[in-house]
């Protein structure tokens, strides 16, 4: 079966770093693009960054220069690097992953990630 799982998240202070990995298997992984997303108590579920499938890379506003997502297809995975990270950044991160052609997508189940002032 189709499995996705996310990790790295943890407590970090104000200004610290994290590196989360979202892990697949069962799945050509080489053909879908990948997002992360990320959700807060009481907000909406936030797009933060995509990578596509040829690599070309993008990222919401609020994260730009800070964030940096890449993946390793030998791997099967994709990562998100979190530097200069705020308390607003605060939230559960999940992992998403997109075949267009035909249509597919794939959800992990998340990682917590608390950032204190």
């Amino acid at each position: 079966q189709v499995q996705v799982v996310e990790s790295g998240g943890g407590f970090v202070q104000a200004g610290g770093s994290l590196r989360l990995s979202c892990a697949a298997s069962g799945i050509i992984f080489s053909n879908y693009a990948i997002n992360w997303y990320r959700q807060a108590p009481g907000n909406q579920r936030e797009l933060v960054a995509g990578i596509s499938t040829t690599g070309s890379t993008d990222y919401t506003d609020s994260v730009k220069g800070r964030f940096t997502i890449s993946r390793d297809n030998a791997k099967n995975t994709v990562y998100l690097q979190m530097n200069s990270l705020k308390p607003e950044d605060t939230a559960v991160y999940y992992c998403n992953l997109i075949r267009r052609t035909p249509a597919l997508n794939f959800w992990g189940k998340g990682t917590l990630v608390t950032v204190s002032s």
